[in-house]
């Protein structure tokens, strides 16, 4: 059970800096007394400021491009408080040459705060580990002093915390040492994007991560659905479905819809679905040229019939001619389990036979790890007769793949993180491995491999310090992989 905490008190600052310690940009409060080591109390935001400068001339420009999207919850007569906080440490500064970093690694100006220290002859700098309320409270307006008595006792936990122990211990240690930030590039590309991520979800993701590598947030990012790819849901619906009598459509609309969302399927896995080829009567369905040549036929309702792999091969012969026929991969996507006389023909003729669902599969994995599949490999997997099995066989081999990366990005990061070391050797983290209940065994000479592979610049999960010797590189952590798989 948690530890439950009671309030009575709240602190009074100013809403832009509360919005900021939620957000976990800063750590670090300014209030106009000294505060003891281990107090708790509730944060009242409040529109009101002791400051005489403007908001403009005390926040960094680039703080108030965020801060100007957060609708504030204050009213005339209410405010909603939404989070606490414990007092770690109060340090007080009575000299400008700490105000540049201490500006650096926070959101106020470097003029902000020498007005601070013209007002109060010091800084008062308390240290605030912030957790989020499970419910917010609504309190009445009432911001006469820094501290003022909420209306009743209020019980909160700690498990809601902004960031992590070991998150908040380095942001705090850089800050009593005054070291300057690490990635001020990285804070001005979080700050330009910011204002994006409601509308655009890869700017969401690419937020979401530059917050993560900060240390502005302990989250794993959890990738978002794409919107523009909510097609992929609807592809074993429009297969496997007798959609004629579902949606009063004929039985050549059906098949025709379902053709439609196969191409889309089959260009989105990699395919170049040459449209000189269309269906319709006495048409091709799909023929994919590259990066090797596929006969599609697609079939939607409830079952395959029984002539569909004849059909497949009159129509490649008559487009195509015997040779290109003879020498293209064949597949057939349709509902339900072929006939014996179906599944007989396949194997004879050497077609493939899938489901629209496992058509679907591959393009759901495709969307969560657009470099999963790989279309070379996968012919390997299209044997005659169905072959279902197959390609979730297929599917099953990469989804391994994926989560040994990301188990070895999440034990370097642990590793560095443990050891309170930069970087780490190849064969420190090869002994790591197999204290880390490894997914499989791996020789250091594959660990390297696949080390190399995800501190690529194409990737950018690690980085690689390299060698004169191989045996020499080092790598280090730069953000995780985190695993979407069903």
């Amino acid at each position: 059970m948690s530890n439950l905490i009671l309030l009575n008190t709240a602190l009074c600052l100013p809403y832009p800096d509360i919005e900021a310690l939620v957000q976990g940009r800063i750590i670090v409060a300014l209030p106009e007394t000294f505060i003891h080591p281990g107090r708790s109390f509730a944060l009242y935001p409040s529109v009101t400021s002791i400051n005489v400068l403007p908001d403009g001339q005390y926040y960094k420009s680039n703080f108030l491009r965020i801060i100007q999207k957060v609708t504030t919850q204050i009213s005339s007569e209410t405010v909603w408080i939404q989070s606490w906080g414990k007092c770690e440490l109060c340090q007080i500064l009575n000299n400008s040459e700490s105000l540049e970093i201490l500006s650096q690694l926070n959101i106020w100006t470097i003029k902000g705060l020498q007005q601070i220290l013209l007002q109060r002859k010091h800084i008062f700098l308390a240290y605030l580990r912030i957790y989020v309320l499970s419910e917010p409270i609504e309190i009445p307006v009432n911001p006469k002093s820094q501290f003022m008595g909420l209306p009743h006792p209020l019980k909160v936990s700690l498990d809601l915390p902004v960031l992590t122990d070991r998150t908040f211990a380095q942001r705090k240690h850089q800050l009593e040492k005054l070291e300057p930030p690490l990635h001020p590039e990285l804070e001005e590309l979080q700050s330009a994007i910011a204002s994006l991520t409601i509308t655009q979800p890869a700017a969401k993701q690419l937020d979401d991560d530059i917050k993560v590598f900060l240390g502005w947030s302990s989250e794993k990012p959890i990738k978002q659905p794409d919107p523009n790819l909510a097609w992929i849901n609807d592809i074993a619906k429009l297969g496997d479905r007798s959609i004629e009598k579902d949606e009063k459509k004929s039985n050549y609309q059906a098949g025709t819809d379902f053709e439609n969302i196969a191409r889309q399927s089959l260009e989105f896995l990699g395919f170049k679905v040459e449209s000189a080829f269309k269906g319709g009567a006495g048409g091709l369905d799909l023929f994919c040229s590259k990066p090797y040549p596929i006969i599609c036929e697609c079939k939607a309702g409830k079952l395959i019939p029984s002539r569909t792999v004849e059909e497949l091969l009159k129509l490649g012969g008559m487009h195509l001619g015997k040779t290109q026929l003879f020498t293209s991969a064949k597949l057939v996507i349709g509902p339900g389990n072929p006939s014996p006389d179906t599944l007989k023909a396949a194997k004879e003729w050497e077609v493939s036979i899938i489901n629209a669902m496992t058509l679907q599969k591959l393009v759901e994995l495709k969307a969560k790890y657009p470099g999963a599949i790989n279309l070379v490999e996968l012919q390997q997997y299209l044997e005659p007769g169905q072959i279902d099995y197959k390609i979730d066989e297929y599917i099953q081999k990469v989804e391994r793949v994926i989560k040994l990366r990301s188990h070895i990005i999440e034990l370097v990061k642990n590793y560095l993180q443990n050891s309170g070391t930069e970087s780490a050797g190849v064969e420190a983290l090869h002994g790591a491995y197999f204290g880390s209940h490894p997914l499989q065994a791996l020789k250091i000479d594959e660990m390297h491999e696949i080390l190399i592979e995800v501190s690529s610049p194409l990737t950018g999960y690690l980085g690689r310090i390299k060698s004169s010797d191989w045996r020499g590189d080092r790598f280090y952590f730069l953000r995780d992989l985190p695993i979407n798989l069903k």
